[in-house]
């Protein structure tokens, strides 16, 4: 086998679940359907975003990038996946398999941070309602979402490029369904400790820092929730709430589980199904969450529906 840098392969082997070729093809059936629901999802959320003017808030401003990051993420994955899924083959080029691993790092390391602005942006709303326009301006928005995107990017280039340098010592197989950091770690040979200390660190700052602070943020939610005097005030809030609490624990709960859990604790296909729950199914379920909880949400759609069946 032929070496890049004297070091890395000049392709890699995604074995996936090539120990289970039964498994192969309901997987490949599913990901094609799913993958193509959740990109309209993900577009269908973002354009009544921007044509609805009912939407145009600090709320619906997140929800649009929520959605862009979403759509990009399972991008950057999915279409690999049927490629591999329906090949014997099963191999992805080195420089495949390196811009797999920055985009897949950037999207996802966003995401948690995303993820507790819109929990703060949800405080603001319930908690301080009357200076909520005020506090949630234009310029606060814009000013958090490029601290979002520049962190993740941030953190994911420099966690990817310091994995990068591991020697992979003529190994190419991965046992897994993506170029993702933890298995080209457990796949490098030499010194890994320090790689794998940095990983835990980071993962605590990015994944268990913003969902204490989601969870701070939904605490005083709730208990301003239950001071409300309306019961249709009550609803509302619990309504939005409830949604992007969802969101959270399909993202979260596999993503800690995969990247704080011990080593020594983790099966061999768990990486593979938790990559596919953080990586397709959770940005897929995503716009539809949102949407089948949301009422302005499904009438901005039956709007935008109604206005293009009229245009023809």
């Amino acid at each position: 086998m032929a070496l890049m840098n004297g070091s890395h392969p000049e392709e890699f082997i995604l074995l996936g679940f090539a120990d289970r070729p039964w498994l192969e093809l309901p997987l490949f059936v599913v990901l094609l359907i799913i993958y193509p629901l959740g990109l309209m999802g993900n577009i269908a959320i973002i354009l009544v975003s921007i044509l609805d003017p009912r939407l145009h808030s600090p709320m619906y401003f997140f929800l649009t990038n929520l959605s862009f990051l979403d759509m990009c993420y399972t991008t950057s994955i999915v279409p690999q996946m049927l490629v591999n899924l329906g090949s014997s083959t099963k191999t992805i080029s080195y420089t495949q398999c390196v811009l797999q691993l920055y985009f897949y790092s950037i999207m996802g390391g966003t995401e948690c941070l995303l993820l507790a602005i819109m929990s703060i942006d949800r405080y603001v709303a319930i908690c301080k309602p009357l200076r909520y326009t005020l506090i949630m301006n234009q310029r606060l928005c814009i000013l958090l979402m490029s601290i979002v995107w520049l962190t993740g990017m941030t953190y994911a280039i420099s966690e990817a490029s310091i994995t990068l340098q591991l020697p992979m010592c003529g190994t190419n197989k991965l046992d897994h369904l993506v170029c993702e950091i933890p298995v080209l770690i457990k796949t490098a040979c030499g010194e890994k400790e320090a790689n794998e200390f940095a990983l835990y660190l980071g993962c605590i700052f990015m994944l268990l820092v913003p969902l204490c602070l989601i969870l701070a943020s939904y605490g005083r939610i709730g208990w301003a929730i239950f001071q409300m005097k309306s019961s249709e005030g009550r609803k509302k809030a619990f309504g939005t709430c409830s949604s992007h609490l969802i969101v959270v624990f399909l993202f979260s709960g596999p993503a800690i589980s995969m990247y704080l859990q011990p080593s020594s604790s983790i099966t061999r296909d768990q990486p593979k199904f938790m990559a596919l729950f953080y990586g397709v199914v959770t940005p897929t379920l995503n716009p539809f969450i949102y949407t089948l909880r949301n009422k302005d949400v499904k009438a901005a759609l039956g709007k935008l529906m109604i206005n293009m069946f009229n245009s023809k």
